[in-house]
């Protein structure tokens, strides 16, 4: 098997398995290779950076801890925006969950508190919840 990245003329890039080079030029000859994006069949490869191993003898690389600090105050700062049109709902989350799910109140964004027990119960059931990265101070809370 064989990864390519690919680009359609949108310039979208994905990426795609082949059994070959071969297979590559012969499914995007024959129409079969299209862009999950936008269904863009006239597709090309990408330029790709080729993965060479790490030197026996070197230690990975890791990120600095200002790199690190970095990207937790940018995902900090995503989560504060996503919540500023969502409502608390605190304890009731897996009730007011559910019954959006099942169509007995109206859709809207919402987060609060729910046990483990009540997530696992509602992921089981098909409701689609996720957890927060960072805690959330209850409106009540907050200064």
């Amino acid at each position: 098997m064989i990864v390519f990245d690919l680009r359609c003329t949108s310039g979208h890039v994905f990426e795609a398995w082949f059994a070959s080079s071969a297979a590559y030029a012969e499914q995007r000859e024959g129409g079969h290779v299209e862009c999950p994006m936008c269904g863009d069949r006239r597709i090309e490869k990408a330029v790709m950076a080729p993965q060479i191993g790490a030197k026996s003898n070197s230690k990975p690389d890791m990120a600095s801890p200002q790199a690190i600090k970095a990207a937790l105050e940018q995902l900090a700062q995503a989560q504060a925006k996503a919540l500023e049109t969502s409502t608390w709902v605190g304890t009731a989350f897996a009730d007011r969950a559910r019954a959006m799910h099942e169509g007995d109140a109206p859709v809207t964004q919402i987060h609060g508190q729910a046990s483990l027990a009540e997530a696992k119960a509602l992921v089981e059931d098909g409701v689609p919840v996720a957890p927060l990265p960072f805690p959330v101070v209850p409106p009540k809370l907050a200064n």
